[in-house]
This record gives structure tokens, C-alpha cells and sequence, in this order.
């Protein structure tokens, strides 16, 4: 059975140079690397990727492998503002640009060898359309993109975050189910910090095809692993009773949203590195 490999996030340090985060992550041990696509705000951005897709995503590529790293993920957000861009917004013409860039990324992904995309599930539009009607459009959006995934080797799936449509736990099982194939870049914290337990979040688990990792407690995003209310250990053991085959993202950030500038994401990805790893180990034995 493929063994669950570590990456970490590119976007847990963006105090330093691309190159540099390479380095580090290199020589934090991990398998692979997830890069973030984020327009605003990642050191490299869709805008300037996208224009040479083949020779920036085979730059990425080379980078990588040079330091030992897959591309586990590659996670296109198309502006800080989540809603401006959304996938399901009310307005044609920038769901037409969604879907463009959207496939942007498939093509940029398969160039730089990546084994996995992430996007949002859309948002909903107070003030001009009911929440039952922007959810209906994610769905339509979201089959549009399983379907052009479905022409690759790439696994695609969607991470609901807070600000969502989908906040409730039975709300993202719904949303898998109403789309055929679709999966989950699965992140506990965005649960926790909405007040569900780690009980209740984990019927999600058998959706996801990433994961990503780090502390949180009720009413925090994140938080130290001292502080920190989910289970990892318990987590790696469901995933191994699952079959799971996917990556594990440490996903530490540092940005002022939700206080996420708070946390020494250095020492705190170390700490759960070693929690995971351990995990792994334990419930993997030689």
C-alpha cells in the first residue's frame, strides 16, 4: 500500500524568497511541497504564472526536484477577496474568467508534475441573490471542473474554508454528494474554529484526497501546537484505516486574517511534523 508522504506549504513562510522556502522545506524533511497560487498575496501568483504556462510551471518543477520535493498541490485563489472571483458569482461573464484560469491551472499543473489541485467551493452574495441559489451555481461549477479534471491524471478537490458557504459539516457531505466525483482538500481547523468537534468533522474524512494540518481550538484558525484541540495521532490512524493515499500539508500561515500572524510558523510546523511523523510510524510499523 503507498505510504502517506509530508509536504508543507510554500505560503507558511512569505517573509522569504521562493528559493529560500524551497530550501527550508527541503530541509524540514518533507516529501513535497504545496504551492499556492494566490493573486494578492503568494510569492507566485497566477497573473505571471499563467502567461508562460509550460516554462514557468517546468521552472517550478525543476526547483523542486533539485531539492528532493514533489509538487503535491498547486491552490489557485484568484483574489484576497474571495468573493470577487468566486466560481459561482451571480455576474457570467467573471464565472467565464473562473473557468479560464481554472484551466490555466490544469494545464500549469501537468507541466510542473504536480499530483493535486485545490480551489474554493464559491461563496454566497448577500443582498442579491438567496444562499440557496449561489450554492446551486457551486454545484454546476463544481461538476464543470470534476469533468475537465477527469480528461487528466491530476486529482482535483475543493477546501471549505471559513467564510464558505458550506460551514457545517453535514453541509460539505451534502456538497460532495450532490457533485459527482468531487473531493475534499480537508482542513480540521476551519471545523474547530467554527466550534464543531473533531467527532463531528470527521465524517468528512472519507471525501478527502488532501489534507491539510495544523493547531487550532475553538474561535482560532490556528494555534500553537501547545494549544492546539485536534487529534493528529487519531487522524493518521483514520486515514491509515481508510486506504488514504494522499498527502499530508503542514499548513501553518502567516498572514493578519483570522490572527494567523501570531504564530512562530517555523517552530509550530516543526512540532507537528514530528507529531505526524510519529504517528505515522506508529500506526505504519516496518
Amino acid at each position: 500500500m503507498k505510504n502517506i508522504k509530508i509536504s508543507c506549504a510554500d505560503f507558511t513562510f512569505p517573509l522569504l524568497p521562493h528559493d529560500k522556502v524551497l530550501d527550508l522545506v527541503a530541509m524540514l524533511d518533507c516529501d513535497g511541497i504545496d504551492i499556492g497560487l494566490f493573486t494578492g498575496r503568494s510569492h507566485i501568483q497566477a497573473g505571471t504564472e499563467f502567461t508562460e504556462p509550460e516554462k514557468n510551471a517546468r521552472l517550478l518543477q525543476q526547483k523542486a526536484a533539485d531539492r528532493g520535493l514533489a509538487i503535491a498541490d498547486i491552490y489557485l485563489q484568484l483574489d484576497n477577496d474571495l468573493a470577487r472571483f468566486a466560481i459561482n458569482h451571480p455576474d457570467a461573464s467573471i464565472r467565464a474568467f473562473a473557468r479560464e484560469q481554472f484551466l490555466k491551472l490544469i494545464e500549469y499543473a501537468q507541466y510542473a508534475g504536480a499530483e493535486h489541485i485545490t480551489c474554493l467551493p464559491g461563496m454566497t452574495f448577500p443582498g442579491t441573490e438567496l444562499p440557496e441559489e449561489s450554492v446551486k451555481r457551486s454545484y454546476e461549477e463544481l461538476y464543470w471542473r470534476v469533468e475537465q479534471v477527469r480528461k487528466t491524471k491530476l486529482n482535483f478537490s475543493v477546501e471549505c474554508h471559513v467564510g464558505a458557504p458550506y460551514t457545517k459539516p453535514e453541509d460539505v457531505v451534502t456538497l460532495v454528494k450532490s457533485v459527482p466525483g468531487l473531493q475534499l482538500t480537508l482542513d480540521y481547523t476551519h471545523f474547530i474554529r467554527n466550534g464543531y468537534t473533531q467527532a463531528q468533522a470527521d465524517i468528512l474524512l472519507p471525501y478527502a484526497n488532501h489534507f491539510h494540518a495544523r493547531g487550532a481550538q475553538p474561535g482560532r484558525l490556528q494555534s500553537p501546537v501547545a494549544e492546539n484541540s485536534i487529534d493528529y495521532e487519531k487522524i493518521v490512524r483514520q486515514l491509515k484505516e481508510k486506504n488514504y493515499t494522499g498527502w499530508i500539508g503542514l499548513e501553518y500561515i502567516w498572514i493578519k486574517w483570522e490572527q494567523c500572524n501570531q504564530v512562530d510558523t517555523l517552530s509550530e510546523t516543526i512540532l507537528l511534523r514530528d507529531i505526524i511523523l510519529k504517528s505515522l510510524a506508529k500506526n505504519n510499523p516496518a
